[in-house]
């Protein structure tokens, strides 16, 4: 009995194994009851530990086993000071841990989701968990010790797993043949071995036969011998054994010969499939590379078509009465294909330039129609009438600059990346979130991108001079427009700011004003300004850039209201910024385009400037990068149109009269303003020569980070990896910038880990406070705001920066 014993359980084990899983899973079964040959106590146990399950379903509600492809379960996660730990409902599954708040929201809310690849997992206590990865940190507590260790195992294998999945894919960007020939190769190869391996077991198995049917022989030639019973009992067994080694070497030969032709099988479908995928690759490269060759061709047919040249101005300026063609319909129509929606009250009109000397005759019919006579320009002899070229260079010889500023800074090196191969692993992500190197950053902050706002801050100065609010508000209108004119050729990067990083401007002797921003938060990234001018007027704001990538396009969106006041009528300004939006990320030159809409309220007349920046349209018959507006009372009459180009320049014509005009296509009526010739308000400044190798910066640009030892030691002018780039040392600025970063990652969990720590004691636990700004309540807008609270240039003038952080 018991040798049938032995026998039947090895045979059993190998025919479920066979039948259970095909071609591999016999040979693991049989494996399994391996023991069974010399220990007969094993035959009833090892069987059942032979049976895998290849399922990795798990039961909501309960965790799987670690080491499956999906782990589910309840863990406490920490979420505020407020709400502390709360219990949320998180899936591990293909190195990827996203928590839900119910296991109902899996089907379609998830509320956050940590990459494991390159996440630090660490352990605080027996039931807390800490994930770190980049700017994002979970903070997990398990209900016991051993589920905590059961979530730990997982987390550690998903990440083996993941990082294992990461190293082993190949590089898009490299050349495609090379390596699908070294694919090809390698395939190859690896089947050659597995067939010489199998030729070697084919012949250990015929060698096995071979003696093994031998040995059976001489075993039968002893059993036909006259020998005691317990002898023949003995041969008997020692021959049931050689039958089993027989029927063992013959599975395992099975086994690999059917591993064999599997990995033939497969490997000829994924060559099939990986062929197809690279071949729809190289056709979806062609199509846009197509595209944009077609792209290119109908912007220099837009430009170059005859017709168009004469209608640039569109509806903003037409010469001397005579009233242009409406062409709303095709405008607006093109507008709507745009990424951004207009407001639906912006100003829909039309101009006609009116001859001055008829209408000074009849100025009865204009105050009615303007509200005062068309003569009223009162500064048409200083701050209205000056031409770009006397305006600039009255600039440069009023404004003699008691110091010497640089005029250059060393050319931009020649280094060539792929955009795309970074921003394609990105698509809808935060942009503050992603890391880039400065191979896309241009050497300067956004701090002082901020500051490079007030570049043209003589508006302001001339603003101060208006006698009317309403005259006043088209300066306003210009200086709102004028801070983009930069933004055309600097597709570039800042740097984004470190947290409590901080950048001064101290141009009160030549140009007026001083400048003080700080970053006050990294995430979101906001950046605190505030600007006093000894000519009359202040400004400050508190930005947030919110920006998402969209494939095709970058988005920013700049958040938060600009307050400009002057002291001596007490108007208070407020606006907003429109949206930037970078083109051609994929395949293309890059390119900027504004888009949206501006309004600037008076608070103290009400008074009010509605501006419409246009989006870009191949098929519109506008000029590019076209700003219009209208400056209307506190009734609501319109008093000033305003026109021109976010890059160029911006007017302003006085409105003598207005009257309704045939409906558009949308059944709006236009209204038709009658106008006094334009006059200029705004010009942009020429680049410096050698402009293209330096950024594209402006003569005011290339002096924001110039070095001064009387800063602060957190101003950005001290930051060492923009300064690196700045001179050209690329490869070290990168090191230097994840240096950075590593630092201000280790600062916040220090932060963090004394906030937990202070909660567990009971203890409020105030958070990063900025040191030259606080947070108030804003009596206009109600939002709360930072503002300036002072102290800064005294101790810039007592050289005591002791209480600045270390942040670099």
């Amino acid at each position: 009995m018991g040798v049938s014993c032995h026998l039947a359980t090895p045979l059993q084990c190998w025919s479920m194994g066979r039948a259970g899983a095909p071609g591999s899973g016999g040979l693991v079964s049989l494996l399994s009851a391996v023991p069974c040959l010399s220990c007969p106590q094993h035959c009833t146990a090892r069987p059942g530990a032979a049976v895998m399950s290849s399922s990795s379903a798990v039961t909501p509600g309960t965790p799987a086993s670690p080491g499956q492809d999906t782990y589910k379960g309840w863990l406490f996660k920490w979420t505020n000071y407020l709400k502390g730990y709360q219990r949320r409902w998180f899936v591990l599954s293909n190195g990827l841990l996203s928590y839900y708040r119910t296991q109902a929201e899996m089907a379609h809310t998830c509320r956050g989701t940590i990459n494991l690849s390159t996440a630090h997992i660490d352990t605080e206590d027996s039931c807390n968990i800490v994930l770190t990865n980049g700017g994002r940190t979970y903070h997990l507590k398990a209900s016991c010790e051993v589920e905590r260790q059961r979530w730990v195992t997982a987390l550690e294998l998903a990440k083996a797993k993941a990082i294992r999945m990461m190293n082993n894919q190949s590089d898009d960007s490299g050349d495609e043949e090379p390596s699908s020939q070294s694919d090809k190769s390698e395939l190859h190869s690896s089947l050659k071995a597995l067939t010489s391996k199998l030729d070697d077991l084919s012949t250990c198995n015929d060698l096995i036969a071979k003696h093994g049917a031998a040995l059976q022989r001489s075993l039968s030639e002893l059993e036909n011998l006259k020998l005691p019973a317990e002898s023949g009992e003995k041969i008997k067994s020692v021959n049931e054994r050689a039958t089993l080694f027989r029927i063992t070497s013959n599975a395992m030969i099975n086994a690999c010969r059917d591993f064999l032709d599997l990995a033939e099988t497969h490997s000829r479908k994924w060559h099939r499939a990986l062929q197809y995928e690279r071949e729809q690759r190289v056709r979806l490269e062609e199509t846009i590379e197509q595209l944009a060759k077609q792209h290119n061709s109908l912007e220099r047919a837009c430009r170059g078509a005859p017709g168009l040249t004469s209608n640039t101005t569109g509806v903003l300026n037409t010469p001397k009465g005579n009233v242009p063609a409406i062409k709303g319909e095709a405008s607006d129509e093109d507008e709507e294909t745009e990424y951004f929606d207009a407001m639906e009250d912006a100003p829909a009109f039309i101009t006609v330039t009116a001859d001055p000397k008829q209408h000074r005759r009849s100025g009865s019919n204009l105050s009615s129609a303007s509200g005062g006579h068309p003569d009223d320009w009162h500064l048409e002899d200083n701050a209205f009438h000056s031409s770009p070229e006397s305006n600039h260079e009255s600039k440069r010889k009023e404004l003699i600059p008691k110091k010497r500023r640089r005029t250059r800074i060393p050319d931009k090196p020649n280094y060539s990346l792929n955009l795309w191969s970074i921003m394609k692993n990105c698509i809808g992500k935060e942009l503050s979130k992603i890391p880039m190197p400065v191979n896309f950053n241009e050497p300067l902050s956004m701090l002082q991108r901020l500051t490079e706002d007030l570049e043209y801050h003589e508006l302001l100065d001339k603003a101060v001079k208006c006698e009317s609010s309403i005259e006043q508000m088209c300066f306003i209108a210009a200086f709102s427009v004028s801070s983009y004119s930069t933004t055309v050729h600097r597709t570039a990067k800042p740097f984004n700011p470190l947290l409590g990083e901080t950048f001064e401007l101290d141009r009160l002797d030549d140009l007026g004003f001083r400048s003080i921003c700080e970053q006050v938060s990294h995430h979101p990234p906001a950046a605190a300004h505030y600007v006093h001018s000894k000519n009359g007027w202040k400004l400050w704001q508190e930005i947030t850039i919110a920006s998402k990538f969209r494939g095709k396009y970058l988005s920013i969106m700049p958040l938060g209201d600009i307050h400009l006041e002057f002291h001596s009528s007490g108007n208070h300004y407020v606006w907003r910024k429109v949206t930037s939006t970078v083109h051609n990320i994929i395949v293309g030159k890059l390119w900027i385009d504004q888009s949206g809409d501006i309004e600037i309220i008076n608070y103290k007349t009400k008074d009010k400037c509605q501006l419409k920046f246009s989006p870009y349209s191949y098929f519109s018959r506008d000029i590019a990068r076209k700003v219009t507006g209208v400056v209307t009372d506190a009734n609501g009459k319109a008093h000033y149109v305003l026109s021109g180009t976010w890059d160029e320049k911006m007017e302003c014509a006085k409105i003598v009269q207005s009257s309704h005009g045939n409906s558009c296509a949308e059944g709006k009526q236009k209204t038709v303003y009658q106008t006094l010739p334009p006059k200029l308000l705004w010009k942009k400044y020429p680049l410096p020569e050698n402009a293209e190798n330096m950024y594209f910066f402006s003569e005011f640009a290339l002096t924001l980070n110039e070095s001064d030892e009387s800063v602060a030691p957190t101003d950005s002018r001290n930051r060492p990896d923009q300064r690196l780039m700045e001179n050209g040392k690329w490869d070290e600025a990168n090191v230097e910038k994840q240096r950075l970063e590593e630092k201000q990652r280790a600062v916040r969990r220090r932060r963090e880990a004394e906030a937990v720590e202070a909660l567990e004691e009971g203890n409020d636990y105030e958070g990063y406070q900025p040191l030259w700004f606080e947070r108030k309540v804003d009596p206009y807008t109600g939002e709360l705001i930072c503002n300036y609270k002072g102290g800064y240039w005294e101790c810039k003038e007592r050289q005591d920066w002791s209480c600045c952080p270390d942040i670099f």
